[in-house]
């Protein structure tokens, strides 16, 4: 990693570059991913034994793709107990923090007979989709279902890749049973998510899914949005480190390898305005990253998403934090706080020397499935909410409609839809 001077030249490049991770940048997997979803909508269940058998090499059929009770439970049995207890802890972590962002439907009554409200509704059926590759993510298993849980869903699935063998990671059952999936499928990739969409005979066809995956995933989920509702498109992991020469240099260097290790695409860029700090880091994570055994995900990570850059001012940096609107961000500085207060655009803020990024992957509480891409600019973390359908209610008595009867009828009118306007006047005749 070199350390950059930061300019508005330097920062436009480094758009550039970030832009190279987003999934419009793969046309020909685009193209795959298509053929995948069309093979799975015409020959259903068989397709998704046949993508198996290819690319898991596992020999699916309609007699073991559902993993059993039995299965579950044999795995929670098996697993560790104190990861176990660390699941339960960071469950009910999880589910306190949603808990305070539940809605309740209201209703506003005038005296005139207008009633005006809103009805919260969950989803009936969601999937989650877990991955089996490069490494499973049971933590983004709890942060998906138990959200989904606490917003009031009542089935949800969950789909992962099983082994040659058919078996599924003890953890990421044990993960499953702790937050209350329903059931669980060994399908994984592309095919996971056209079923999820579609439902074939053994699948059956859910109203969102979650949860993240390869770039063949989240291009699956981004071409069947629409005939479902998803969570994000979401890109490789990034984090951000905005820091000023109060930061420990060895805790930011370890910061920044933590996003790093998860892919090639993950980004990992610090802004500072001290010119010894950046340096200091990049010393640090020469030392550090020999020792990791993820040294060469790591390696090409830093090498082509990788980034030090020093600021002139606080103020300059934190425009820079702004505009790069990273999934992680961490605020290392004299008073983080006061910062936090000028910064628009982060999925998650970490503040403080001891507020290390995995605090927030798997255990404080706020959901890890967050914004990347620059996208925090308009989006925000999976929450409640993302669970729940908002409908509006809307009754009027025969005196409230007369008062308001000749504007609505104007504003038909003007539109050119007379018989708008006519639903109102014949109620008046």
């Amino acid at each position: 990693m070199n350390i950059i001077k930061l300019n508005a030249e330097n920062g436009r490049e480094l758009k550039e570059t970030l832009k190279k991770r987003q999934t419009n940048s793969f046309p020909e997997i685009e193209k795959k991913v298509a053929a995948i979803i069309e093979n799975v909508i015409a020959k259903g269940d068989e397709a998704l034994f046949e993508y198996s058998r290819t690319f898991d090499h596992y020999e699916l059929s309609k007699d073991n793709i559902r993993v059993s009770d039995e299965e579950v439970k044999a795995a929670v049995d098996a697993v560790d107990k104190d990861f176990l207890e660390v699941l339960k802890k960071a469950a009910a972590n999880i589910r306190a923090f949603h808990e305070k962002q539940k809605r309740l439907s209201w209703i506003d009554t005038q005296a005139d007979g207008t009633i005006l409200g809103q009805k919260f509704t969950p989803l009936e059926i969601v999937g989650v989709y877990v991955p089996g590759g490069k490494a499973a993510y049971p933590s983004s298993l709890l942060m998906s279902v138990v959200t989904a849980k606490v917003a009031g869903v009542e089935r949800i699935i969950m789909m992962t890749p099983p082994g040659q063998t058919g078996e599924i990671s003890k953890e990421t059952l044990a993960a499953a049973y702790v937050a209350g999936v329903d059931e669980i499928y060994r399908v994984g990739g592309a095919q996971a998510i056209a079923a999820m969409a579609y439902g074939t005979e053994l699948i059956p066809k859910v109203h969102k899914i979650c949860g993240p995956g390869n770039i063949f995933v989240a291009m699956a989920k981004k071409a069947v949005y629409g005939q479902v509702s998803i969570d994000s498109v979401a890109g490789p992991s990034e984090i951000l480190v905005l820091a000023d020469e109060t930061a420990n240099a060895r805790f930011v260097a370890a910061d920044l390898l933590s996003q790093a290790e998860h892919d090639e695409m993950a980004s990992a860029i610090l802004v500072t305005t001290s010119q010894k700090l950046a340096e200091d880091v990049k010393a640090e994570i020469e030392g550090m990253v020999p020792t990791l055994p993820r040294k060469e995900i790591i390696q090409k990570s830093l090498d082509d998403f990788g980034f030090l850059f020093v600021a002139d001012n606080m103020d300059d940096a934190i425009a820079a934090v702004n505009d790069i609107a990273s999934e992680h961000l961490e605020i290392i500085t004299k008073d983080p706080y006061a910062d936090m207060t000028k910064v628009k655009n982060a999925g998650a803020i970490f503040l403080g020397t001891w507020s290390s990024e995995p605090l927030g992957d798997y255990f404080a509480g706020p959901n890890h499935i967050l914004p990347t891409n620059g996208t925090a600019k308009f989006f925000s973390p999976l929450n409640v909410d993302d669970f729940v359908k908002k409908t509006s209610i809307i009754s009027y008595s025969r005196e409230a409609l007369k008062r308001d009867a000749e504007d609505i009828m104007l504003f038909a009118n003007k539109e050119g839809l007379q018989a708008h306007a006519n639903s109102i006047r014949v109620r008046f005749e």
